[in-house]
């Protein structure tokens, strides 16, 4: 077996988004990441996020070693301990200093990590509120379409914002419900809807901060979801579906929420 043969896993994937990789293990990740669109595009990401991060550090890390932790005046201050009892105390200074300086350099170097996106975190969510009750057969949904009015003002309230359900009836689905769900430090909304065949789809809607208006692309398992963020709103369309399927309607659903508030 060679070097070639041997999977690849999530610690050589962060290998080659830090530049750690080379040799034959770099060329297989990079075959891997051919093979694998999605996952190239979640890599390319981080390497960019990376690269941002780096930059902006530069400037940090041109920067002299202030003064005090320079090793001639650490050498000095220990030398200005006389006794024994003093002497201790500058041993306990000195590995003091020789941490803060190591951090220093540390923080210099090594970009902090980032919380998540607002828009990731949104995806997240819808997600999770996918996959619990997706599989629902009795109670999929808390409020059924037939009492879509009701349903759609009560949401409204709890959210503090006009929400409609929109017609996706083009892609093949109908609604079925919806249900009031914790999000974030509010409440959130998700409306179900299904098709012909029986494939669910949900919409989630959430208050939340930021400002990204790019649609976000997240897929784990079979699940795939689209999420954005829109006048301090989060919104995603979560389906078993591939991202060419999602797409469109996502764009659909983002353009009837457009403006409403």
């Amino acid at each position: 077996m060679t070097a070639n043969d041997f999977p690849v896993g999530e610690d050589e994937l962060q290998a080659f988004v830090d530049d750690r990789l080379d040799g034959d293990r770099r060329a297989a990740v990079e075959a891997h990441l051919a093979a694998h669109p999605e996952l190239a595009e979640r890599v390319a990401s981080e390497r960019r996020q990376r690269a941002i991060l780096r930059s902006r550090l530069d400037a940090k890390f041109a920067e002299p070693v202030p003064a005090r932790l320079r090793i001639a005046n650490l050498r000095a201050a220990r030398r200005n301990f006389r006794t024994r009892s003093w002497t201790s105390a500058a041993a306990a200074v000195a590995l003091f200093v020789a941490g803060a300086t190591a951090g220093w350099f540390a923080n210099s170097i090594a970009p902090a990590p980032l919380a998540p996106a607002p828009a990731a975190t949104v995806a997240q969510g819808a997600h999770a509120a996918y996959r619990t009750f997706v599989v629902e057969v009795a109670h999929p949904v808390e409020v059924g379409a037939q009492q879509e009015v009701h349903l759609l003002q009560w949401l409204s309230k709890r959210l503090g914002r006009k929400l409609a359900a929109p017609d996706l009836s083009p892609f093949g689905y109908r609604l079925m419900g919806g249900r009031l769900l914790p999000g974030g430090s509010g409440a959130a909304a998700q409306l179900m809807y299904d098709d012909a065949s029986g494939r669910r789809l949900t919409i989630y809607v959430r208050a939340t901060e930021g400002k990204e208006t790019a649609f976000r692309f997240q897929k784990e398992g079979e699940a795939a979801t689209f999420a954005w963020i829109d006048q301090g709103f989060g919104f995603a369309v979560t389906a078993t579906a591939t991202r060419d399927e999602l797409l469109p309607i996502a764009e659909a659903v983002y353009r009837s929420f457009e403006g409403k508030s």
